[in-house]
């Protein structure tokens, strides 16, 4: 494999990456609109939540982190090589 094929190679895990972590915000943010309509649909102070949300908007921040850690890091070995 050549130098220059390898950066082509890491310019698409980064692609993929940056593409999944855009997927990964756009989940979080329609977890976020999915709550409004139940707390809205519901109209007082303490609105029933599926016990799933909480676990759903920590996988998606842990997703997030893992993600951008993956990103940084592929990115850092491209722009080494």
């Amino acid at each position: 494999m050549t130098l220059a094929e390898l950066h082509q190679l890491l310019t698409v895990a980064v692609t993929g990456l940056a593409d999944a972590r855009a997927h990964s915000e756009r989940a979080t943010s329609l977890l976020g609109e999915a709550r409004q309509a139940l707390v809205d649909a519901q109209a007082k102070a303490d609105p029933w939540l599926p016990s799933q949300y909480a676990q759903a908007g920590e996988g998606l921040d842990q997703l997030l982190v893992r993600l951008a850690a993956a990103e940084d890091l592929v990115s850092g070995y491209r722009s080494r090589l």
